[in-house]
């Protein structure tokens, strides 16, 4: 480890015990909530629907693990997809410039598999035009439909570096199922993500609208599902360098 790294190490094993900047973050994550901060950013010109720091973290661990396919449950505008294949497609270029060899885009193996229940004609349109689209497949029906479990099932065949996403209906049961169905398609050394575990640590009322809310939603989905897959383990080193991020005790590595 370089000196560089381990400086990073120990400010990032710091930062829980600086009671006043988690606070602030705390406080940040409160206030940006209600006025939709994360709505405000795009990746390649697809709304993507989160927050800056969890797009950097995503980047990180893309190019840490080099994975040959991304599952991610919910699609809505496709930011998050046209993201994940941009990354993919960056792998193919760096891979490209090592070898010597010209990788072109539409032979690539590399993929993003998106499932969502509704993928609107209009963002299905877009997704389809955008100049990532060779990368990205889509299914649409519900996560935890066995029948799409079995076409995801499908499309997984062959792959060996497996990055999951999960980003769809927000309450327990469905974020459970999601990881009973998803979770095992992680290659060893890779991440499940689980989005919004943040829900859990935000007030009730702040979710009037939605069957989702504190004690109901991915964060205790996912503390439901660690006890028993200890093949699982929470990164919270992730979550205490970003600070500001929608998936506190989300970012799921697995480790055997």
């Amino acid at each position: 480890m370089s000196d560089f790294q381990m400086e990073m190490a120990e400010r990032i094993a710091a930062i829980p015990s600086d009671k006043l900047l988690c606070e602030t973050a705390v406080a940040f994550m409160r206030a940006s909530t209600m006025p939709k901060y994360s709505y405000n950013f795009s990746w390649l010109g697809r709304p993507i629907i989160q927050y800056p720091q969890d797009m950097v973290a995503m980047q990180e661990l893309i190019w840490q693990i080099k994975p040959d396919l991304i599952i991610e449950t919910g699609i809505a505008h496709g930011g998050s997809l046209i993201f994940s294949a941009s990354m993919l497609a960056l792998l193919d270029m760096a891979e490209a410039i090592e070898s010597g060899e010209t990788i072109n885009p539409k032979e690539s193996r590399r993929k993003v598999l998106g499932i969502d229940i509704d993928i609107r004609a209009h963002n299905r349109a877009a997704i389809e035009a955008h100049p990532m689209a060779s990368r990205i497949q889509m299914i649409q029906g519900s996560s935890i439909a066995p029948e799409i479990i079995g076409q995801v099932k499908q499309a997984a065949q062959g792959y060996t570096r497996i990055l999951v996403c999960l980003d769809s209906n927000h309450t327990h049961e469905h974020v459970l199922a999601e990881l009973e169905a998803y979770a095992a398609f992680t290659s060893v050394d890779s991440y499940c993500v689980v989005f919004d575990t943040i829900i859990e640590d935000l007030p009730a009322d702040m979710f009037p609208d939605r069957p989702w809310g504190p004690g109901n939603n991915p964060k205790t989905a996912v503390w439901e599902y660690l006890k028993t897959h200890p093949e699982f383990i929470i990164d919270r080193g992730i979550q205490n360098k970003l600070l500001i991020t929608v998936a506190p005790d989300g970012y799921l590595k697995r480790v055997g």
